[in-house]
């Protein structure tokens, strides 16, 4: 039967020592190769931006009086298009 190979320790720590690099490099490249692109803002209508801004002076003026932080709208034609921005106002993204 034949001998194995004898290998040191600095043999071993060397070969892990390239082991890991090489995942390390494979995972940052598919890290950055999955990475989303980043979304453009569409532009926002004109219609858009006065109902926003009207919802926005409602805030501002309930948060002056103090009430309770509830506010009602109506569902409208406007409310119903603007719909993504409306959410994006609601999460703080104003």
């Amino acid at each position: 039967m034949p001998k194995p190979i004898r290998m040191g320790r600095r043999t071993w720590v060397a070969a892990w020592a390239v082991l890991c690099v090489a995942g390390l490099a494979a995972t940052a490249g598919l890290k950055s190769a999955s990475a989303p692109d980043p979304q453009l803002e569409r532009p926002v209508s004109a219609e858009c931006r006065e109902f926003i801004a009207g919802v926005k002076t409602q805030l501002d003026k309930a948060e002056q009086e103090g009430g309770d932080g509830i506010l009602a709208f109506s569902r409208g034609q406007v409310s119903t298009v603007c719909t993504d921005e409306l959410r994006n106002l609601f999460r703080g993204e104003r």
